[in-house]
């Protein structure tokens, strides 16, 4: 990410308040950020943020929703940004499977857990990638999906 990006710089501002401890400090920055994103990709960003902060599961399915439409539409242009939001899929997958995981839509839980899985390569190697990678496998399980590597199996065993 840009980090001479305003809106990047809010957001990182948040994620020091988070680590801080700072919760309201937090969300009130990633609510500025919103504020002043000027485009798809600020507003994607922000919105990511923005969802960790929310009072139920519900509305924070909802800002997942919104960052996931808006990282759609970036991904849609072509430049540096549509690479740059191929990385958030991943995570952002995830956090709607979880949300919908928690609501009790099963069904829509394991679509995105699948969608996370099919969007972990975007990763770079390490903890982070590694952590993401159990979580979504330990999602499939928990919603009786199989995993990713199901198809390659029968089909392997299949001829």
């Amino acid at each position: 990410m840009d980090t001479n990006n305003p809106v990047v710089r809010l957001c990182a501002e948040g994620m020091r308040a988070e680590a801080d401890g700072r919760a309201d400090d937090a969300r009130a920055l990633f609510e500025r950020a919103w504020a002043e994103a000027s485009d798809d990709y600020e507003s994607c960003v922000a919105a990511h943020y923005l969802a960790r902060h929310q009072p139920t599961i519900a509305d924070e399915l909802h800002w997942n929703q919104v960052c996931l439409d808006l990282a759609d539409a970036v991904t849609t242009s072509v430049g540096p940004l549509a690479s740059a939001v191929a990385a958030f899929y991943p995570s952002l997958h995830a956090c709607l499977a979880r949300c919908h995981r928690e609501l009790g839509d099963l069904d829509a839980a394991a679509t995105h857990y699948r969608r996370a899985a099919d969007h972990l390569d975007a990763l770079p190697p390490g903890p982070y990638a590694d952590e993401l990678r159990f979580a979504v496998a330990d999602g499939l399980r928990a919603v009786g999906a199989p995993g990713p590597d199901a198809a390659h199996r029968a089909t392997d065993a299949t001829g």
